[in-house]
């Protein structure tokens, strides 16, 4: 995890009044330990990993400081759940392109789509603030081979459930 992140953190919570906490430590660096994006039980899960009495409440509310320092993300998958991105720090306009078939996400980054995106919201009288675009597409590859083997893992990964 880049040292900046904590200092960034370690800074918002003492201007908040707040304390630095080992759990807190913990669910930070369990967020950014990879890119990948991640729902809060999904976080409660790695940090459990790392220590078997992480708090759920402390995960929720260690979510919430982290978007108020602006080193999470909110992001709108489409799948009626709330899912946190720890990418913006390093690539602040990536896009997301998710797969209606198989629920793949990939991320990406266009300067035609940062421009147009910019080009619209000025027109329209606005400066845009942060920016984000969500592209649902069908897979190429289910469409031509019939076979996605996203989509076989996912359904394997839910049947387990």
């Amino acid at each position: 995890m880049d040292q900046s992140i904590k200092e960034r953190f370690d800074e918002h919570i003492r201007k908040r009044g707040l304390r630095r906490t080992a759990q807190r430590d913990l669910i930070v660096e369990a967020a950014f330990s990879t890119d990948e994006h991640f729902t809060a039980e999904e976080l409660w899960a790695r940090a459990r990993k790392l220590d078997p009495k992480a708090s759920r409440a402390t995960v929720y509310r260690t979510i919430a400081l982290l978007e108020e320092c602006e080193l999470l993300r909110e992001i709108d998958l489409g799948r009626d759940e709330r899912v946190y991105d720890p990418n913006f720090l390093d690539s602040p306009d990536h896009n997301h392109l998710i797969c209606v078939d198989c629920g793949k996400v990939l991320e990406f980054e266009d300067q035609n789509s940062a421009l147009l995106i910019d080009c619209i919201t000025r027109r329209l009288g606005f400066r845009p603030s942060s920016k984000s675009m969500r592209i649902e597409a069908c897979c190429d590859q289910l469409r031509k081979d019939g076979f996605c083997p996203t989509l076989v893992e996912m359904r394997l990964g839910k049947g387990a459930d």
